[in-house]
């Protein structure tokens, strides 16, 4: 069915979030790993979807954990009255351990440093501290070093005697699960194997080991194990471009980005448009002026190449994208000020989606979706009940 149209007369812009889509793309991501439980990944504010609503979403979907980067977003779900459980990874020292053992988040810890902040916030609060133990098995950002590995799950399987922690999980990320045939993903998999083993041998049991992130929960079934985190997949985007879109999937779109036209006007050939008059016209035309710009999150590298629906065709952004703002030519098409642009959306109606973005930006889609900035607002349809 076509998008209905995601802007209220009174706003110039609006990101249209259907919540109904989410949770069918949550239900279809589940039925690929019908074995394994499912962490909704919610950081960046749900891939620029809002947080808290999409973390409601995948829950009443059947979502048993969510999953953010940092620890102020995990205490966010916590203080917007989410509960279940929930996971953060990405810690600095002086972070807010104590408040997350305070708030029963899992907390992941890639090394000494951070066992020794975990253990001592624990001792802090009188409580025993939900850990996750994150190995490096060749991504090369987060996680142990394998050669460490032994070291830190043997400290950690002595802060569980002493009942500070409890090791809840043992897990790591994918470096390039979106490419399936990859030869780092086999090598990724007997790491993550070995560092299983090894924790075992520690003395640890684990209630959860985990790799797959959406291309793996797609993918690559053998990767399974006891959890699958998507994030991306969940708002509609493939994240296996190459293998096919959302739709091959059973995923659908979950944003739509539309605006108001603030301005329409007849100008002669010859004339320059935007910042640097990239774009002259070629003739006598119409301009029409999209009221989004890089402050927004549209790119920058868009100008001159971003799809636009307008006027029931697609357009091209005409020059640069200015911070606020953005010209497309209507050649001899009309149109009025406040009628609708749509950058992108599902499809369903003609428009372009985010991966046509990506692609006219040389970029993937999930920074399409994740850079809409707060000054757009999200406008929630599909509500459950």
């Amino acid at each position: 069915m076509p998008t209905p149209s995601p802007l209220p007369p009174a706003l110039r812009a609006t990101a249209l979030i259907d919540l109904a889509a989410l949770r069918s793309n949550v239900a279809t991501l589940r039925a690929h790993a019908p074995t394994a439980a499912f962490m909704a990944v919610v950081k960046a504010d749900a891939y620029g979807h809002g947080m808290v609503a999409c973390a409601r979403a995948a829950q009443q979907a059947g979502a048993q954990w969510l999953g953010a980067a940092t620890p102020q977003e995990a205490l966010a779900l916590r203080a917007a009255g989410l509960t279940g459980r929930v996971l953060c990874w990405l810690w600095t020292p002086g972070g807010p351990w104590q408040e997350c053992v305070e708030a029963d988040i899992d907390v992941t810890v890639s090394a000494r440093w951070a066992l020794d902040e975990v253990v001592a916030a624990a001792r802090a609060a009188q409580r025993t501290a939900r850990v996750q133990l994150k190995i490096d098995t060749g991504l090369g950002r987060n996680g142990a070093q394998p050669a460490d590995w032994p070291d830190l799950t043997r400290a950690a399987r002595a802060a569980e005697r002493e009942g500070t922690i409890r090791v809840t999980g043992v897990w790591s990320h994918f470096s390039c699960a979106d490419e399936p045939d990859h030869p780092s993903i086999a090598r990724e998999l007997a790491a993550f194997r070995t560092a299983l083993a090894q924790a075992a041998d520690a003395g640890l049991d684990p209630e959860v080991r985990h790799l797959a992130n959406s291309p793996g929960t797609l993918t690559l079934p053998e990767a399974h194990f006891d959890l699958v985190r998507p994030g991306v997949a969940m708002y509609g985007i493939s994240p296996v471009p190459q293998l096919g879109a959302p739709a091959d999937f059973g995923l659908r779109p979950v944003m739509t980005l539309a605006a108001r036209l603030a301005s329409v006007k007849r100008v002669p050939g010859g004339h320059g448009v935007s910042y640097g008059h990239r774009y002259v016209t070629p003739g006598e035309t119409t301009l029409a002026l999209v009221p989004l710009g890089y402050a927004d999150g549209v790119p920058r590298h868009a100008s001159g190449t971003g799809p636009v629906l307008v006027a029931g065709k697609w357009r091209t952004v005409a020059g640069r994208v200015a911070m606020d703002q953005f010209v497309v030519d209507l050649g001899g098409d009309s149109a009025a000020p406040g009628d609708e642009a749509v950058l992108f959306g599902p499809g369903d109606a003609g428009e372009p989606t985010a991966e046509d973005w990506a692609r006219a930006c040389g970029t993937i889609a999930y920074e399409i979706v994740t850079r809409i900035g707060a000054r757009v607002p999200r406008l929630y349809v599909g509500e459950s009940a």
